[in-house]
């Protein structure tokens, strides 16, 4: 399993963190989501390799800013 790690601005809470989940396990191909709002990590998981700029839009459509580890 792949595994990306992205570094997120603006997250403060747990309904932030839930936002940038809900976001991101729309896209194809994923398989798991750990994200924290206290260190500003996103851990997106898959079978096959994650598309990055997928998981940038999700992230910015979330409302947050995010750049890849």
């Amino acid at each position: 399993m792949a595994a990306n790690e992205y570094r997120v601005t603006g997250m403060t809470c747990g309904h932030c963190e839930m936002s940038v989940r809900e976001e991101v396990e729309t896209i194809e191909g994923v398989e798991g989501v750990e994200v924290s709002a206290q260190t500003g990590r996103l851990i997106v998981s898959g079978a096959a390799g994650i598309d990055d700029a997928q998981v940038l839009v999700a992230v910015e459509e979330a409302g947050y800013t995010a750049v890849r580890v």
